[in-house]
């Protein structure tokens, strides 16, 4: 195999790796019913005019598995996460007691769940569109390559292994979405 062919499954590969680590942070963004602090995660808080990330400014965390603490860096702090909270649109209502921020995560509802899954689908299919996206473009490339005279064999090599890596990465993802429907739905 050439250089430029190791290259283009090279390039390939990372670009479909990059697509698995979104689709799982899309994923951590959706709950399943049990207090997270990423279920805070790109909330952004006024900070002297400068809005910044939740977890820059504060300490975020899980007492138990139906509570988040937020403790602020900044005692005068309180007031705009608070209001940062209910801005993000999360269906949370944050209770602060002058010291620190509690959120009660409800217990999801079955129909909740059901939503929550179709969510999750959602983002797997574009996480498999992104990796059909990397594999047309890895083909293009394989196509340039042969015009640029690398022997045709090498190149139906090439797209072999490129079609390979593709189902590959689509199974990963399939995998991921089991996993995250069965934790969603799971009471």
């Amino acid at each position: 195999m050439t250089e430029e062919s190791q290259f283009c499954i090279d390039e390939a590969k990372e670009g479909m790796e990059h697509a698995l680590l979104h689709l799982d942070r899309e994923f951590h963004k959706i709950r399943a019913g049990k207090a997270n602090p990423q279920m805070l995660e790109g909330v952004k808080v006024d900070y002297y005019g400068t809005m910044t990330d939740i977890d820059k400014v504060s300490n975020i965390s899980t007492p138990d598995p139906r509570q988040i603490a937020v403790q602020p860096w900044e005692k005068n702090m309180l007031a705009p996460i608070e209001k940062a909270i209910m801005n993000a649109n999360l269906g949370f209502n944050p209770q602060n007691n002058g010291e620190i921020i509690r959120i009660l995560v409800p217990p999801l509802t079955e129909e909740r769940r059901k939503d929550l899954v179709k969510r999750a689908k959602l983002e797997a299919e574009n996480g498999k569109i992104s990796i059909r996206n990397i594999r047309r473009a890895a083909m293009d490339t394989a196509k340039k390559l042969e015009k640029d005279g690398i022997p045709e064999d090498e190149i139906k090599v090439l797209e072999k292994e490129i079609q390979d890596l593709t189902n590959l990465y689509i199974e990963k993802v399939d995998k991921h979405f089991v996993i995250k429907e069965k934790d969603i739905m799971t009471v």
